[in-house]
């Protein structure tokens, strides 16, 4: 008769029997086929209920330890071909997490958003009127490229806003822009070659490495991609960034935008992925018309994100396609589920039909301005003409901080550093090494107090000067 010791256990009683009477078939104390007491007898002999052993012995049947003959009773099973791992078995836990650069006082690599600037209220009450209104909807599986609604609110934001006339059907929402980048390559296929602007988004390179794509590198001038470059890179593909190139905040004016479309047309086969990352944040004028909105050939994608405009935590992004595009799309890429869960994208969709994210853009526009033009007021209280120039064209969320100075960007970066200020270089996005890009250093300001600025510059002051 099995008698275990029921002092001082732990948790259920039915999952204490179970492990004892497991751990005595896994190690020989319970032969294979031997007959286990019936419940009853069990229950009795050590003073618990039968429903505690009915509840073991089920938990045991199924993984597997025990099997029932009707009108018998339980018996052990044979485990010999069952890998037991016991809890002291030699397993490695040396998991490598990269870690992060630690806490800074102040960092100008920072591009996100301050949480005081999210609307919060809104966005809760928003969050409560899709729960109680729309319990069906956020059942449903929403199609491939998301929820109707919110492509139908983002289409009417693209209209009003961009003018870009955009059909819903042509919208694919993600969780992210590396995702859609994915989406995209199979779309497009693994045969092209993709050229990426030099200096630019490194992030890119590992994307479309992981993808196993043959992946270029075109460079720019003051007015963007050249078509040169991009000639010389024999690139199918081009993903840039014509309304606010990164890193360098460079527009690309509308003679330029043309130059590269009529590349675009050379070739059956060539296509141009136009990232507008962070257009919303035009501080004067309106914002620059897409390279999509003057595209009759389709070959323009356009990309763009909520990350930059909301939060970078709500991780909703979307892709335009060209009609033929969405088409293929449809046809090939449609068993895919949308990685954005339907409560998100219901409440993004009633946030901007509601007129909530127009007002948050054009408060957010209003606050950015006048923090840039404090910066830049503080900047040239700190520093004396000469010792540096501000390249910037009214647009985004960050511009380029030249200082004169002989010393090279890593030393700068390392003394900056010490003093608990982090901040880029342009230098840190060439593609090819060293470029003669120096002392281009890319000032971040959406997420430090103008407050703390003052401080921050005085640090790099005092460790540029040689």
């Amino acid at each position: 008769m099995l008698t275990y010791d029921f002092e001082n256990v732990e948790g259920p009683l039915y999952d204490y029997v179970y492990r004892c009477i497991k751990k005595d078939i896994i190690s020989g104390v319970l032969a294979p086929g031997e007959k286990l007491p019936s419940k009853r007898s069990f229950a009795r002999n050590n003073g618990i209920s039968t429903i505690t052993i009915q509840n073991a012995y089920d938990q045991l049947i199924s993984e597997g330890y025990v099997y029932t003959i009707p009108k018998t009773g339980y018996y052990v099973a044979d485990i010999e071909g069952m890998a037991a791992v016991s809890a002291k078995a030699d397993v490695s836990y040396d998991i490598r997490i990269p870690e992060s650069d630690g806490d800074y006082i102040y960092d100008l690599s920072d591009n996100g958003m301050n949480p005081a600037n999210f609307p919060f209220s809104v966005w809760a009450r928003v969050s409560r009127d899709v729960i109680a209104n729309r319990e069906r909807e956020l059942m449903q599986i929403a199609p491939a490229g998301g929820v109707k609604l919110l492509r139908e609110a983002i289409a009417d934001h693209l209209q009003s806003f961009r003018g870009m006339l955009v059909d819903p059907d042509q919208i694919v929402i993600g969780a992210g822009t590396e995702y859609l980048y994915g989406v995209l390559i199979q779309l497009l296929g693994k045969d092209r070659i993709y050229a990426i602007e030099n200096p630019g988004y490194n992030k890119l390179v590992h994307i479309y490495g992981k993808h196993d794509i043959a992946c270029r590198f075109a460079g720019i001038d003051g007015c963007g991609v050249t078509v040169q470059g991009l000639r010389s890179s024999e690139a199918d593909v081009a993903h840039i960034s014509p309304n606010h190139h990164f890193p360098t905040g460079i527009t690309m004016p509308a003679s330029r935008r043309y130059e590269v479309l009529s590349w675009a047309n050379e070739s059956e086969g060539r296509y141009i992925i136009e990232d507008d990352y962070d257009s919303e944040f035009r501080v004067g004028g309106r914002p620059i018309p897409t390279l999509f909105s003057i595209d009759g050939c389709e070959k323009v994608i356009y990309m763009n994100t909520f990350s930059k405009s909301l939060a970078p935590t709500i991780r909703i992004s979307y892709m335009v396609l060209p009609v033929h595009l969405a088409n293929r799309f449809y046809e090939t890429l449609s068993f895919y589920a949308c990685t954005v869960s339907n409560f998100e994208q219901y409440i993004l969709a009633q946030f901007m039909k509601q007129g909530h994210f127009e007002k948050h853009i054009n408060r957010m526009r209003l606050f950015y301005g006048r923090k840039r033009a404090r910066v830049l007021e503080i900047i040239k209280n700190t520093f004396t003409a000469g010792m540096y120039r501000i390249i910037e064209n009214d647009s985004g969320l960050h511009f380029i901080f030249e200082i004169n100075t002989g010393l090279p960007d890593g030393v700068i970066k390392e003394r900056l550093k010490k003093r608990g200020l982090k901040i880029s270089a342009v230098s840190d996005y060439e593609m090819l090494g060293k470029d003669g890009i120096e002392h281009q250093f890319i000032f971040n300001y959406s997420n430090i107090d103008a407050d703390r600025i003052e401080g921050a510059l005085r640090v790099f002051r005092e460790e540029t000067e040689v």
